[in-house]
């Protein structure tokens, strides 16, 4: 998820390699190694956020059509130097997010390339939206590929929800080696529908998904408690996010609803307090 504390991830997946091959080395073969590399820890935090963020833009840009809410300027996600060209053929609409050589969004992030988006009318209370990355940059991290999000305009608690699919390429600046992320994350819009505008929105997001590196890390994501992500806050607030690589699992507990930077990684039992970056 968005603003993941990689290099904290990297810290405490370093130490508990450290005690786990010091243990084995005293108590049973002192030759065996554990195969480790904080880059690619980096990497895999790297990738949720720019993740996150991409899909943030690609359901915003989907809805503030849908619903009308561009308005007025300071009350879109999207700035003047956004093109948007909205298009139609019979009963298939488009959306084409042209960010040029580079745009920086109203929350922040600095993205160029192309977003395009295509979907059908209305069916039982459902879009089904096709969306795909066109030389896409999202801060200075490259993401290609695309997928689908079946978009209800309300699920079982009367709220609009998006379940997104995703098969996406993620490349990084001085480095040849590049992440894959499949998966899927449903995003339940439980605050802010129909305000017209971006700042109240909030949402609960679960799912699942395994990202893997042309360089052969692969690394496990499961939402297990809710999270919580409010659009006014650069971090998510709630919720736990279960991380599985080479062997061994950790959760981060993102707090309890309120907008801080503080939240808690627990591995082996033991929590460790730690401030996002």
């Amino acid at each position: 998820m968005k603003n993941i504390p990689s290099k904290l991830i990297v810290a405490f997946f370093t130490m508990g390699f450290f005690l786990f091959t010091s243990c084995d080395k005293e108590e049973n073969n002192p030759s065996e190694e554990v195969n480790f590399s904080s880059d690619n820890s980096m990497r895999a935090a790297k990738t949720d956020n720019v993740a996150e963020g991409t899909f943030n833009i690609i359901q915003q840009a989907f809805v503030e059509n849908e619903t009308g809410g561009r308005g007025i300027t300071q009350n879109s996600l999207f700035p003047t130097c956004v093109e948007i060209t909205v298009g139609n053929q019979g009963n298939i609409f488009t959306i084409l997010l042209d960010f040029g050589d580079s745009c920086t969004l109203n929350n922040g992030n600095v993205v160029s390339g192309k977003i395009f988006l295509e979907y059908g009318p209305l069916i039982s209370g459902s879009y089904t939206v096709e969306y795909s990355l066109q030389d896409f940059i999202f801060n200075g991290n490259g993401v290609g590929g695309g997928g689908s999000i079946l978009y209800e305009i309300a699920n079982q608690n009367d709220n609009p929800q998006a379940t997104l699919t995703e098969n996406i390429t993620v490349s990084f600046p001085n480095t040849t080696v590049t992440a894959t992320r499949n998966g899927t994350r449903i995003s339940e819009w439980v605050a802010g529908v129909g305000t017209g505008t971006w700042i109240d929105n909030v949402y609960h997001v679960t799912g699942n998904w395994q990202t893997e590196f042309t360089n052969g890390f692969t690394r496990n994501g499961e939402v297990t408690e809710t999270l919580i992500s409010k659009t006014s806050c650069p971090f998510v607030v709630d919720g736990r996010l279960q991380i599985t690589q080479d062997g061994l699992t950790a959760i981060i507990d993102f707090g309890d609803g309120e907008c801080d930077n503080m939240a808690v990684f627990i591995y082996n039992g033991q929590e460790y307090p730690f401030t996002m970056n």
